[in-house]
C-alpha cells in the first residue's frame, strides 16, 4: 500500500521558516515526479512546487518563487519543502503528491493535481502577522 506522510508544519511568525518534509512507502518514487500543493480555508487546492524524477528539474509558482525551495532524496524516497520569509497568505494545508508513472505527461501538466496518483494527508502550515 502507498502512503506518503507529510510532517515539519506549524505555528511560525511571519518572516520565519519551515522545513515540510514527505516520506514515501510501498513503493519507490525515485523515477516520478512528486510535488506538493496547498489548500487555504474556503479556498481550492492550488499547486507550490513540482520536482522531476532527476531532482535537477523544478517548478514553482509565482506566489513562493525565490521562497521556497523543493528538492528530494532518492535514497530515502523523501521529497522536501523549504519555505523561508513565510507570509501570512502562506497559511494552509500542504499536501505532497506523486505520479505513479501510468502516462506521460508534458511540463505543464505537473502544475495540475490530475498528473499525480498518490497524495498524503496533509500538514498544517500556519504563518502568524
Amino acid at each position: 500500500q502507498v502512503q506518503l506522510v507529510e510532517s515539519g508544519g506549524g505555528l511560525v511568525q511571519a518572516g520565519g521558516s519551515l522545513r515540510l518534509s514527505c516520506a514515501a512507502s510501498g513503493r519507490t518514487f525515485s523515477s516520478y515526479a512528486m510535488g506538493w500543493f496547498r489548500q487555504a480555508p474556503g479556498k481550492e487546492r492550488e499547486f507550490v512546487a513540482t520536482i522531476r524524477w532527476s531532482g535537477t528539474i523544478v517548478y514553482y509558482a509565482d506566489s513562493v518563487k525565490g521562497r521556497f525551495t523543493i528538492s528530494r532524496d532518492n535514497a530515502k524516497n523523501t521529497v522536501y519543502l523549504q519555505m523561508n520569509s513565510l507570509k501570512p497568505e502562506d497559511t494552509a494545508v500542504y499536501y505532497c503528491a506523486a505520479e505513479d508513472g501510468a502516462r506521460r505527461y508534458s511540463s505543464s501538466d505537473y502544475y495540475t493535481q490530475g498528473a499525480y496518483a498518490y497524495w498524503g494527508q496533509g500538514t498544517q502550515v500556519t504563518v502568524s502577522s
